[in-house]
């Protein structure tokens, strides 16, 4: 590392830490006050409020997403544009249990050190807020609109019980089961019913038994949101939740041709009718390993460790994934708790302790550092795109 980038690295180093207590601050502020996906409007104006009092340039509602935003500050022409990825929405009963309070804050933070780091940047600093990661697909909505179509590099840091650069994640879709019986007098005349319970059940049972026949990356994962009124009342309308997840999308595929046939079959045994609502498909995550390995370098330049990731299992599914069929993408993680796992009680604790605004502190300053690292060498830029580059040829050859 010439002296040079040393030295601007430990002016962002210091930047950092000089807004450490007023990252704690904005991180615990949506900590507090937990907002579902779609309804993130106190986190988008929070997020935005710090990044447009240092000059950034402030849109909102894009890809027709009220809570989406896009700040931007432009440095010196000629360099490439690099987007940090805000995640802020939380999960449905439980709060940020898996740390999105976090992920926006430590974007936000790095983008501010870049700027008033190091103002002769050549490139194009990015904050772009996106909504709905939980459930809903706001990046894959952005994507389709053309939002990361100019994006050279685009990366966000995620919490987690280690330090990863490399995890992958599972294409997945969601979808709602929604059966049409017949309400009868469950004792009186029960032959006049058509329970769409019993549809619902079949399907249950139907999926369980095809869980032998499918890969082992496959996760299928159902819940019943509507099992009827009464119990003297032959159900008449009932609905399940499922969510789907496979390796990646040509293996969703298969997966979705099975599942929704066994709930086709399953109503139809029954004499009930059958509507499928499908939410939009989550990619599977592609990383890019240059990338990905500069991002370690700066853990490792910030002390801190780096594991491996898991060599099977142990993932999840994120609309990251499709952000990355687009551009250059990494999606690495950060410590925050030593057991806890996200999604858990747990998880929300640990996202609101010490220990998560160290880690806050930590991805703030890598991002920054690798965002820096992209501006500052153009061999570093041309061998992340030409990787992705390489990996895209070779998806269209398949």
């Amino acid at each position: 590392m010439h002296n040079k980038s040393v030295q601007e690295k430990q002016t962002l180093i210091d930047k950092v830490d000089a807004m450490d207590m007023e990252l704690r601050e904005l991180s615990l502020k949506i900590h507090q006050n937990p907002e579902v996906s779609f309804q993130e409007y106190q986190a988008m104006n929070w997020l935005t409020e710090p990044l447009k009092k240092a000059g950034f340039m402030i849109e909102t509602g894009l890809a027709n997403l009220e809570t989406s935003f896009r700040a931007t500050w432009e440095g010196e022409a000629g360099g490439p544009t690099i987007a940090l990825l805000a995640e802020y929405d939380a999960l449905a009963g439980l709060g940020h249990g898996c740390g999105h309070n976090i992920i926006g804050t430590s974007a936000v933070g790095a983008a501010i050190a870049l700027k008033e780091a190091v103002p002769h940047l050549q490139g194009k600093i990015v904050v772009l807020g996106t909504p709905a990661e939980e459930l809903g697909g706001g990046k894959i909505m952005m994507v389709e609109d053309g939002i990361f179509d100019q994006v050279d590099v685009a990366m966000m840091c995620h919490p987690h019980k280690k330090s990863m650069v490399l995890r992958g994640g599972l294409a997945c879709v969601d979808a709602t089961f929604k059966y049409y019986g017949k309400a009868a007098h469950a004792a009186a005349s029960p032959e006049l019913g058509i329970s769409a319970l019993d549809a619902v059940i079949h399907t249950f049972v139907a999926v369980n038994s095809l869980r032998q026949f499918f890969k082992d990356d496959v996760r299928i994962h159902g819940i019943i949101t509507k099992g009827g009124e009464a119990t003297n009342v032959v159900p008449a309308y009932c609905e399940a939740e499922f969510l789907l997840r496979a390796e990646n999308v040509e293996q969703l595929e298969i997966v979705r041709e099975k599942v929704y046939a066994a709930a086709r079959y399953s109503a139809e045994a029954v004499g009930a009718a059958l509507e499928i609502e499908e939410g939009l498909i989550y990619a599977e995550r592609n990383n890019n390993h240059t990338l990905a390995k500069m991002f370690k370098e700066n853990l490792e330049y910030l002390d801190e460790e780096v594991s491996d990731p898991p060599k099977k299992g142990g993932i999840g599914s994120s609309d990251i994934g499709n952000v990355g069929q687009v551009t250059a993408t990494i999606h690495p993680y950060i410590k925050i708790t030593d057991s806890a796992n996200t999604h858990t009680p747990e998880f929300v604790e640990a996202a609101g302790s010490e220990e998560g605004m160290q880690g806050l502190n930590k991805a703030a300053k890598a991002l920054a550092m690798t965002a820096y690292d992209v501006c500052s060498n153009r061999e570093y830029l041309q061998a992340i795109r030409s990787e992705f580059e390489e990996w895209k040829s070779s998806k269209i050859l398949k």
